[in-house]
């Protein structure tokens, strides 16, 4: 993910299995972030975060959408458990995670092994990538993400 580039388009359903393109949100800010598995640790601390964080990120005209492996029936137990409050994506196949960058070799505790690579990306009214972080800690950040965004949004 080159800064500047157009973003990758996609169609991945959502939680509620209906299809979300991110042509849906020209004109819009979005932030994509992709993480490993529902209801796990990690995945969970990250969710909560950016729900809580969820009114500042509208402030910002931002929309947050989580993307993960799981199915949606998945993502509506972890939505429910954890009164999330934002859209959780369906990418079985891991082809936009690919594109993205979000899927490949990584490295726990001396293990190899192929799978999703934590990473967000944020993304402008005009569909191109504007900060890419390849690979994140769960734990606080959605808030680096949003200082981010109000970053950029200053220099619009």
């Amino acid at each position: 993910m080159e800064t500047g580039q157009k973003a990758p388009a996609f169609t991945l359903k959502n939680q509620d299995n209906k299809p979300v393109k991110l042509s849906d949100y020209q004109g819009q800010w979005v932030v994509l972030y992709f993480y490993p598995k529902d209801d796990t640790p990690g995945c969970t601390t990250e969710a909560c975060e950016f729900t809580e964080g969820i009114s500042a990120f509208r402030k910002l005209d931002a929309v947050v959408l989580g993307c993960s492996p799981d199915d949606a029936e998945t993502h509506q137990q972890f939505i429910r458990k954890h009164q999330l409050n934002i859209t959780l994506l369906c990418d079985p196949d891991h082809k936009v995670m690919e594109k993205y960058g979000a899927w490949g070799e990584k490295n726990m505790y001396g293990k190899k092994s192929i799978g999703v690579i934590r990473s967000t990306v944020i993304i402008d009214p005009a569909g191109k990538v504007a900060h890419h972080w390849a690979k994140v800690s769960a734990a606080g950040h959605a808030d680096k993400v949003r200082e981010k965004l109000q970053e950029l949004r200053a220099k619009q």
